[in-house]
């Protein structure tokens, strides 16, 4: 499958190509299963062979990420109030929200720069940020950074592995499977924290 997007991607015009890593990039933050990254390295390994560049292609993927994460910065501000503080999700409570948005007042920046490195969490990240309602320049520029270092990893693996793609893909898969498995365990060592507490109290 993936030399087959290879090799499409390969006779399209370079503006085309353009344009695909953008909406990808884009969409990823919106629908989070997309497989963007995958993509991205793709139109990396086409440097080589077609005219399109390094600079204009880590350009257009973070910017395209950056908007798509400041996008759902706003459903979180527009619609999350209605969501989770009006109490329509059962299992999160006011004072979770609370913490939450303490928490994010606090590190909420520090998350967004993270944000591309943490795998599975940056759609959660981008809402979260929107709902406690961060300062949105800072968001886009801090979502931008973010964006700029990982792209100019992924997009670097690209060029330098060539079509070697498979072998690229293997490792950004282990690489998401161990964030995933770590931030699994922080947050259920919280969430245990977190009930031990309670108990105690009650």
């Amino acid at each position: 499958m993936l030399e087959s997007i290879l090799s499409f991607m390969n006779n399209l015009d370079p503006l085309w190509i353009y344009v695909i890593l953008f909406s990808f990039s884009f969409i990823e933050n919106v629908f989070p299963p997309s497989p963007s990254d995958v993509v991205v390295i793709i139109g990396a390994t086409l440097i080589a062979t077609t005219t399109i560049g390094f600079f204009p292609i880590l350009v257009l993927t973070s910017i395209g990420s950056a908007l798509g994460f400041v996008l759902m910065f706003y459903v979180g501000k527009i619609f999350g109030n209605n969501i989770l503080r009006k109490g329509k999700i059962k299992f999160i409570h006011r004072d979770d929200l609370e913490k939450t948005n303490a928490w994010f007042n606090k590190y909420g920046y520090k998350l967004i720069v993270a944000n591309r490195f943490l795998p599975g969490t940056r759609s959660v990240i981008s809402f979260f940020s929107g709902v406690n309602e961060l300062n949105v320049f800072k968001t886009f520029f801090y979502a931008s950074l973010s964006a700029f270092a990982w792209n100019a990893i992924i997009i670097y693996l690209g060029f330098i592995l060539g079509q070697n793609v498979d072998l690229i893909v293997f490792y950004l898969k282990t690489y998401s499977n161990i964030i995933l498995i770590i931030t699994f365990i922080v947050i259920l060592f919280f969430a245990v924290k977190y009930f031990i507490r309670k108990k105690k109290i009650s």
